[in-house]
């Protein structure tokens, strides 16, 4: 099968031929329909987390059908569409996921970085962490919920929920343009915060229902209640806080940011709270999907054949993609521009 595996000495995708994975007992075999390009991927790349895997190949916003089966994998039918998130596999006896923190397991494999992702035409998954998908989502379009959509959620949970009124996204790429629909369907309002003169970005979060949109270096029109910071910049972290009222919370939702500077204490004083995202459960896989059966939800993606990964990473670096990008292989059916 064809793949796109990291070079870890050039830190650059390159194409190459492997077999098909064998599932192993409890695991499944999908041919991949559609594979998100996350932030995730690009830390992996460079060489921002260390590496686990020599010439791993990347990708954890996977959808895919059921082509194969190990022994003992029973929850899912041949033909069956299902997606595969960031979290691969947990131990299940560790403290963490014994208390219903499984993100947090002393011992987990994580898609893509632990073990071979979806940046490939095959790829063989872990039955038990797959989760199953929403209808009437195609499948490029579904592709990003499986992390940018999961991680957001998360984030947008640990932030609050639906309580806060006013709050702030700092970068606005794939994660947030989903969360600024999640919490305007909410009644929140929301405040948009992307790199400084990116016109085209503030007026895509607006057309996605942001109350105000402006650069990083910009004070909003009000305190907010809670921030949720999605670049991986640290020096947005003081900023953040500067933007929420007193008792106000900052999430930081990535896995890797740039050191922080320091501050002074007095942002953080008033009772405010700073606070970080690990990974994801099962749980907020079941909950994110239950509630975009019950409000409207549109990813927006642009599209790039499997060879292109490489592009497909420069241009989320780059900012030059307005919400998700996502990989399709050949021979895979090509979602229409507009389709939900």
């Amino acid at each position: 099968m064809l793949a796109m595996a990291v070079d870890p000495q050039a830190h650059v995708l390159r194409p190459v031929r492997r077999q098909v994975p064998r599932p192993a007992a409890g695991e499944v075999l999908l041919r991949v329909l559609a594979c998100g390009v996350c932030r995730t991927d690009l830390h992996i790349l460079d060489g921002d987390l260390p590496p686990h895997r020599p010439g791993v190949i990347p990708g954890h916003e996977i959808v895919g059908t059921v082509v194969g089966r190990g022994p003992g994998a029973v929850r899912f039918t041949d033909g069956q569409r299902v997606g595969v998130p960031w979290l691969g596999r947990a131990c299940g006896v560790c403290g963490f996921c014994g208390s219903g923190h499984e993100n947090l397991c002393d011992a987990p494999a994580f898609t893509g970085y632990d073990r071979d992702g979806g940046y490939a035409e095959y790829v063989a998954a872990d039955e038990r962490f797959c989760l199953e998908l929403p209808p009437g989502c195609d499948d490029a379009h579904a592709a990003p919920l499986l992390c940018a959509g999961l991680i957001g959620f998360r984030t947008w949970r640990l932030a609050g929920g639906a309580e806060p009124r006013h709050i702030g996204l700092w970068g606005f790429g794939a994660a947030a343009h989903i969360v600024c629909q999640l919490a305007s369907a909410q009644g929140q309002q929301v405040y948009a915060f992307t790199r400084s003169g990116d016109s085209a970005g503030q007026a895509f979060a607006r057309e996605l229902g942001a109350t105000w949109a402006g650069g990083s270096d910009e004070a909003p029109p009000r305190p907010l209640d809670a921030s949720l910071i999605f670049a991986p910049v640290g020096a947005l972290v003081p900023a953040a806080l500067a933007s929420v009222r007193k008792g106000g919370r900052v999430v930081c939702g990535g896995i890797h940011m740039s050191d922080l500077p320091s501050f002074r204490y007095e942002l953080l004083w008033g009772e405010r709270e700073l606070r970080s995202v690990a990974n994801l459960t099962r749980e907020d896989g079941a909950a994110f999907f239950e509630l975009l059966r019950r409000m409207p939800l549109r990813t927006h993606v642009q599209v790039f054949a499997l060879e292109q990964a490489q592009a497909a990473v420069d241009a989320v670096r780059s900012g030059r993609v307005n919400g998700a990008a996502v990989l399709v292989p050949r021979g895979v059916r090509q979602p229409s521009p507009n389709a939900p």
